[in-house]
């Protein structure tokens, strides 16, 4: 029986509609939240419209609805089911608005439906940028210098704010699906027309200060309601700040970081997870000074994210599953290691080997398309591989991308035609 003795019905909200971003990087998360679910005899109700998946497949939940991830049909939903509980972490943003919305709404408390896992206003706190920053301030954590700007604002306005910060500045939509609306500006005029086309996905935008050439660091945190918290699996950008980490080649475990860079960012990792209070998984992006051991924390995921199921295929930890059962009320000594059946799953992992993550595009099916990479995400794919160093990794990585390379080479002969 699960610690929570009261859920007999919990109702997942899934990958979403099949669009660049989401469905099928957040099929795995969901798919191992209907098995831990699955596996402690409570009974599962799934709404997902994306019939391309694997969560959706017979016997994967009790009852699943082909229905748009919207307020307005989650809503019916809970009205005829009546689950007890319900996961918004392994759907991707557009489960986690959802999520937000019904609660602001009241449907939830008027349907007395518990959310499992990371509280509502731990939520909003990452996802509302203006109170990311100001949460983050009160334990001395440091952010970029920025500044939150309601839908509804004039451009002249934003303009007036950035003044003090300097261009070029980054634009960050909140509530925002693959990095919609957000990029570089270099002034005023593009920061008008950037914060225009923010507003179409977002009700709020921040601008903040650009930490152009300095190196992107991800974080895999887990936290129990215990307060026992571990780092699973860190992970270094390719590209530099400014490319989003769906369009970025992405490496396990770091490359170039010092260990005293190394287990400082792992320790303000562990207190930033602490002081915001989530329980299960989070993934956390920084940017660090590759001259010095600055940095800067760019954003806090409260849910599984893509990276979330990079960091379990390369580590072999299942942070979904492991994610489902702590929102049940386990702790992490509580949960076996599915790998040792031994242990238990308060271990961090160690990597005596590399992985490599190379994104694929598909741009020839759409039109009027951008075609460099950037803050926004284009992929449609990605690949992954594992070798005994970086370079025997890269090299497989790139074979798998079927563009035709053999590999990376400065010899054309061996790189043959099409090679990056």
């Amino acid at each position: 029986m699960p610690v929570n003795h009261d859920l007999k019905k919990v109702l997942v909200l899934g990958s979403g509609g099949l669009k660049i971003g989401q469905a099928g990087e957040f099929d795995y998360s969901g798919s191992q939240a209907l098995k831990a679910l699955r596996e402690e005899g409570i009974e599962t109700v799934l709404i997902n419209p994306n019939i391309a998946t694997i969560q959706t497949s017979e016997g994967m939940a009790d009852s699943t609805y082909f229905l748009p991830l919207t307020p307005r049909y989650v809503k019916q939903v809970i009205e005829k089911e009546r689950p007890d509980g319900l996961l918004l972490s392994f759907g991707g943003q557009t489960a986690l608005n959802c999520g937000v919305e019904l609660d602001r709404e009241g449907t939830l408390y008027k349907y007395g439906v518990q959310v499992l896992g990371t509280p509502v206003k731990t939520i909003e706190d990452t996802e509302d940028r203006e109170r990311f920053v100001n949460r983050l301030n009160e334990i001395r954590v440091l952010t970029p210098r920025s500044t939150a700007v309601p839908a509804g604002e004039d451009a002249g306005t934003v303009a007036a704010a950035e003044a003090a910060i300097g261009y070029p500045v980054m634009v960050r939509a909140a509530y925002a699906l693959g990095g919609a609306g957000s990029g570089l500006c270099r002034d005023e005029g593009e920061l008008r027309r950037r914060c225009d086309r923010a507003f179409a996905h977002s009700p709020q935008v921040l601008v903040e200060e650009w930490l152009g050439g300095w190196k992107e660091i991800e974080y895999e945190v887990v936290r129990d309601r215990y307060d026992n918290c571990i780092t699973v699996c860190n992970m270094e950008n390719f590209d530099p700040l400014g490319i989003h980490t769906g369009e970025s080649i992405v490496v396990a475990p770091s490359q170039t970081l010092t260990d005293s860079e190394y287990h400082k960012l792992r320790r303000i990792a562990i207190e930033v997870i602490r002081h915001l209070g989530i329980v299960g998984e989070c993934n956390i992006q920084y940017a660090l000074d590759p001259v010095s051991e600055d940095y800067r924390i760019i954003e806090v995921n409260a849910r599984l994210s893509r990276s979330s199921a990079l960091a379990s295929k390369a580590t072999g930890y299942p942070l979904a599953f492991v994610a489902a059962k702590l929102a049940l009320g386990y702790s992490l000594v509580d949960i076996e290691n599915r790998v040792t059946k031994v242990t238990k799953s308060c271990f961090e992992p160690a990597l005596d080997y590399c992985v490599v993550k190379i994104p694929r595009w598909d741009l020839a099916k759409f039109k009027n398309v951008e075609n460099r990479i950037s803050s926004e995400m284009k992929s449609v794919g990605e690949v992954m591989s594992i070798g005994r160093n970086f370079e025997e990794a890269l090299q497989k990585a790139l074979r798998m991308t079927g563009i035709g390379a053999p590999g990376l080479s400065s010899s054309d002969s061996l790189c043959g035609k099409g090679a990056a």
